[in-house]
């Protein structure tokens, strides 16, 4: 491959533009997501709150609810590992080309803590160049609101031209 076969990472993605348009009222960011919750609806069961959007940056929060508690009144691992994929899923639509289509294929998971609070997820995407079909990996990291890091994750996603 050459300079020429390389695609640069593009944020006209529809979901971007979508957002864009969202985040500016507290409103319209609500709306977004419960259309995020529609096309995805296993998250719905965790009601994120996505804090920013951009290519390569993606925070999602999670309020500490009795709905995501675990026996020991703490955010449940699950509910954070659902977080995480949302993150990482978020990340890769708006950070990939438009001719581009991903799917995620797996997760690392490492549980550092109990979240005792509240809960954000920060996923990064710092890949710009994309030739051909190829898995990558997604960094997810989950602090509580004292800041402290809860889990770590990475998300492989499958990223190909779409057929």
């Amino acid at each position: 491959m050459d300079w020429l076969t390389t695609t640069h990472t593009s944020s006209d993605a529809p979901t971007l533009r979508a957002w864009q348009r969202a985040s500016g009222s507290r409103l319209r960011r609500w709306l977004f997501t419960r259309a995020l919750c529609r096309r995805a609806p296993y998250v719905r069961t965790i009601r994120p709150q996505l804090i920013e959007l951009k290519p390569t940056l993606c925070r999602v929060a999670l309020a500490k609810h009795r709905r995501v508690h675990n026996r020991l009144g703490a955010v449940h691992e699950l509910a954070i590992g659902n977080l995480c994929e949302l993150a990482a899923d978020m990340v890769t639509e708006v950070t990939i080309p438009g001719a581009l289509r991903w799917i995620p294929r797996g997760m690392t998971i490492e549980y550092l803590r109990g979240a005792e609070t509240a809960v954000s997820a920060t996923a990064r995407l710092d890949k710009t160049e994309w030739r051909e079909a190829e898995l990558v990996a997604v960094p997810v990291s989950v602090t509580d609101t004292r800041g402290t890091e809860v889990v770590r994750a990475v998300v492989s996603m499958y990223v190909a031209t779409a057929t």
